[in-house]
């Protein structure tokens, strides 16, 4: 039985060449990761930067009555009270304010989604861009192509 096994050998696969060196190829590849990171972080800012605009305006309109009521405060501070239980810190009192000042700041969707489309607009916890961005930009009159 031995000397089947002898016999028989084992042909070894060959290794495909590499086209590129290894050293250019993990750059490649890295640099796909990369990409793809990046537009997956840029899809998640544009979806949460809608989102929280959507909220800040519904809460501005339906809520606060386009003005500040104490009222409409004692509201959205419950609201805030049940959304942080369910969702997180991110949807407390003060971040639905800063959600409401961005409606404010932005009342029209339309430049909304053009600045996030032409300046990768992302409203973060720091919520500066209204200071970044020109009062003329802001308030819609100009007109972005």
């Amino acid at each position: 039985m031995s000397t089947q096994r002898e016999k028989r050998t084992v042909k070894k696969r060959a290794l495909p060449a590499v086209v590129t060196a290894p050293g250019a190829l993990a750059a490649e590849i890295r640099q796909m990761i990369v990409n793809a990171r990046r537009g997956v972080a840029q899809a998640v800012n544009t979806g949460l930067t809608l989102l929280h605009w959507q909220v800040g305006n519904r809460i501005h309109r339906e809520i606060l009555n386009e003005k500040r009521a104490e009222y409409g405060a004692e509201i959205v501070s419950a609201l805030g009270r049940q959304l942080s239980a369910e969702f997180g810190r991110g949807f407390g009192r003060r971040n639905l304010f800063h959600m409401v000042r961005f409606a404010e700041v932005f009342p029209d969707l339309a430049i909304v989604q053009s600045l996030i489309a032409q300046l990768g607009l992302y409203w973060n916890t720091d919520r500066r861009i209204h200071r970044e961005i020109p009062r003329e930009l802001r308030t819609g009159r100009i007109r972005l192509v």
